[in-house]
């Protein structure tokens, strides 16, 4: 894997994992391709395919084994780097984003690896599970407490 590559979508990835003084701000910021404020379906599915390709290291379709304990601790740094981190301030949109980004979330056919078409076709049900309110788009009223 390249540094460009790990440089331009290391933030996107870090951003699903993260907390910030504004609900969801950081996630919004990254997210959030045209800059008004709402994350939408074909916006996630955008930044996620970039996801897929920063951590498919060996370019082979799938990210496996070793490229998934590399996706997973970036998030995971990223997360321990973060003020607030495990003191339960009720970031339940976070924690959703978070989830969204797991193995056993993306891999569909349970065959072990995600292929950037299972990783992408998950979009829909990563937003729905960020989406509180039900209207189709991430804002920052989505995060925070319940």
């Amino acid at each position: 894997m390249t540094l460009p590559r790990i440089a331009f979508a290391l933030p996107l990835v870090l951003a699903a994992g993260t907390a910030f003084a504004a609900p969801g701000a950081h996630f919004i910021e990254n997210w959030d391709l045209d800059g008004n404020g709402q994350v939408t379906l074909a916006e996630a599915e955008e930044r996620r395919g970039d996801v897929f390709y920063t951590f498919d290291a060996d370019e082979d379709g799938f990210i496996d084994g070793e490229e998934y304990k590399l996706f997973d601790e970036a998030r995971a740094n990223d997360m321990a780097n973060e003020p607030g981190h495990g003191q339960g301030k009720g970031q339940g949109g976070m924690q959703n984003a978070e989830g969204g980004m797991h193995l056993a979330f993306n891999d569909t056919d349970g065959d072990g690896k995600v292929s950037r078409d299972e990783f992408v076709t998950r979009t829909k049900d990563w937003i729905a599970m960020m989406d509180r309110n039900t209207d189709g788009i991430v804002t920052s009223e989505d995060f925070g407490r319940q």
